[in-house]
Parts: structure tokens; sequence; C-alpha cells
């Protein structure tokens, strides 16, 4: 190991071979985490491991369970770093709400990678990765998958010109559909018999309002610009009905993160529901009923989750500058360039008032974490 030295005229030690081989991988590793950095995580074809094991350490208990999630940026806590990433990404935010019901240890365990889409995920994730839900503590499986695909369709149709060329969205959402139903089943026949619930978060849609503009391409039937809002909508919606709905036909149960970041917490159009209530997914829902409700008799009542309102006249901020990930509350952990990390804590809260912690509507991984702890069963 090198040392530094005040006497500014010795001469330096020459770089050996072996530190020039070390150098030259330290930055082969360095580089392309910059550049996904630099170029937004979930819209590049770089990817960041983002791995975290975090223990929800619960005073006078000894039981230890495990909740394992999979998935890209959105469950790795991503927050613009190469370094660190949310300590209370979803996954942990649900495995304290288990550590409360259960009044156990919850060990939370992500294996994500930011900037990956579906079938990197399936494939290097979930299946190259399954001894960590085949786990004899392994209670709850939950995944996540897709955003990629759609980011890298719609930043791929933002830069078209002349004649609009819909097959790269059409492509994105087929290949959602694959991996999502690859995936449920994988898991299905994998993880630990004594696994109680397997839950999949669907898409919000970030950049929401930021897309209601006309494209630089014009439609091939009416020779005029469109809007990208109105293009990228069915699509996420496409995807986010087939994530439910193979969810109902294969034992899983849907975070609709959609319906819980982009409805209100009130009625905002005075037809008798709450917005984020009315915008879920209904089990048995025909996929032309649901999209027609998002996409046309609801979609008045979308709003960016940039200002995601839990009232008439107060809101709270879902999504960091970025104009893509969640907030998040409750500091970082190592994660990413140089490895994930391993710890454990005391939970911020020992027991929840109709199972809500004080955050659960205040920060964008809060409600996703909420979601998901909504399938928690009573007893491990």
């Amino acid at each position: 190991m090198l040392t530094m030295t005040p006497d500014l005229a010795r001469p330096r030690p020459r770089r050996t071979g072996a530190l020039q081989a070390r150098m030259r991988t330290a930055l082969c590793t360095l580089l392309p985490a910059m550049l996904l950095l630099g170029a937004a995580a979930p819209a590049s074809a770089n990817t960041l491991t983002q791995n975290v094991s975090w223990t929800i350490d619960r005073a006078g208990t000894t039981a230890k369970y495990r909740v394992v999630a999979y998935g890209d940026s959105i469950y790795a806590g991503y927050n613009g770093s190469t370094l660190n990433a949310a300590k209370y990404s979803a996954p942990t935010v649900d495995a304290e709400y288990l550590s409360a019901l259960w009044n156990a240890d919850i060990e939370s365990v992500r294996r994500a990678k930011s900037g990956a889409v579906a079938a990197d995920i399936y494939n290097n994730k979930i299946v190259a990765e399954k001894s960590y839900m085949q786990a004899s503590t392994t209670r709850v499986v939950t995944f996540e998958m897709c955003g990629n695909d759609g980011l890298q369709a719609r930043t791929a149709f933002k830069s078209q010109t002349g004649t609009c060329n819909y097959a790269g969205m059409d492509a994105g959402v087929n290949s959602c559909k694959t991996y999502v139903a690859a995936a449920m089943d994988f898991i299905n026949a994998n993880a630990y018999a004594g696994t109680k619930v397997k839950v999949i978060s669907n898409l919000h849609y970030p950049g929401y309002a930021a897309d209601n503009v006309q494209s630089s391409c014009k439609d091939a039937t009416t020779g005029a610009t469109v809007n990208l809002q109105s293009v990228f909508l069915p699509k996420l919606a496409k995807m986010n009905y087939w994530m439910c709905e193979y969810a109902r036909q294969k034992g899983f149960q849907c975070a609709d993160n959609f319906a819980q970041y982009m409805g209100s917490d009130y009625d905002s159009n005075g037809d008798g529901q709450v917005d984020s209530e009315a915008l879920r997914y209904v089990a048995g829902d025909s996929e032309a009923a649901y999209m027609t409700r998002i996409t046309s008799t609801l979609r008045a009542t979308l709003r960016d989750a940039n200002a995601h309102f839990v009232s008439a006249g107060s809101s709270y901020d879902y999504i960091q500058s970025d104009d893509t990930h969640p907030t998040y509350s409750g500091g970082t952990v190592t994660a990413g360039l140089f490895g994930g990390s391993t710890g454990s804590g005391a939970p911020r809260y020992t027991s929840f008032v109709g199972g809500k912690s004080p955050l659960w509507n205040q920060y964008g991984h809060e409600r996703m974490g909420w979601a998901v702890s909504t399938s928690n069963p009573s007893a491990p």
C-alpha cells in the first residue's frame, strides 16, 4: 500500500503491472456506473447492482424471518448515487410492518439492479439468485420490473422524427408480459415452501405532467404530431393490467402503485369514490374495461406524483428531483459500485395504528411499502 510523504522531492514509486491491472479493472467498473448516473439510470442500458440486506431488530424477540425482494432501481432505493441507496425502500418498509405484526425480527433482502429491463431482472436476479428465496426463513417474496422497458421505449420514441413508429413501445409491453408471467411461475416453483405471500408491485407513471407535450414525429394516419402522454399512458396501463391479472391467475397479490401514486386520497371528481381507490385494478376486470377506466373514464383524476394530494388542500412529493424515483425517509446504506451492505437496526415504529405508519402517505417508498404490507398474513 502506498502512503503519502511530505517530501515532495522524493521519487514516486512506479506502478507495477499488477497495480496497473487493478486500476484498469477499477476504471472498467467505475466508468459504466458513472455513465449510469449521468444518463439517468432507468432510461439507460447500463445497470448498477444495488444489493442490500437490512434486518429490523425488534427488542425482546428471537424469531427471525425474511422478506426477499427482486427488482430494478425502484426496489433498490436508487437516489442518484452509485455508492448508496435508501435504507427504507419499499421492501424494508414492509419488513417494519411485518416486525410489528409478528413481533419478530425481519430481514429485508433486496436483490436489485438499477437500470435493468425485465429480462435482466428475471434471468440475473430472480433465476440466478433464487437461493435467497429458498432459505427456510423466507415468508414474503416480492418483485417489480418493466419500468426500464417502458422508460427506454419512451426515450426512443421521444427522439423520433418523421413518421411515428410505435413498435418499440409495443415490444416493451410484450417483453413485460412475458417476463412477469415467467417470474411468477419461477417463484412459485422455487420459493421456500413455507412462503406465506408473494407480491408484485406495478408501475407508477414518472414524468406524467412533463409528457403532456407534442411529439417530434407525426402519426402516419393523421399526419399530425401526437401527445406523448396520450401515447404512453395506454402502454403503461396495459403493463399494469397484466401484472395484476397474472397475479390473480398465479396466486400473487398485486400492490397497485399506479393507483397509490397517481390518484388523490380524496374524491376529487364527486363520483363517491376516493380517487386512489377508484383507480385500482379490480379482480375480474377485463383488459378493455381496465384500460377504459384508466385512460378515459377516470383520466381526469390522474395527478403527477410530484404532488400527491392526501386531501384537497395538502400534498406530498412522491418523486425525487430526477422525476422518476420515489422519495424516502430514514437515511441511506451502502449499495452500488463498492458492493452492498448488511446491517440491522431497531424499528422506527414499534406499532402501527390502523396498520399505517405516521409516514405512510408522505413519501413514495413509504406509500409503496404500505401497499405491499396490506397483503401481509397475520402470522408467520
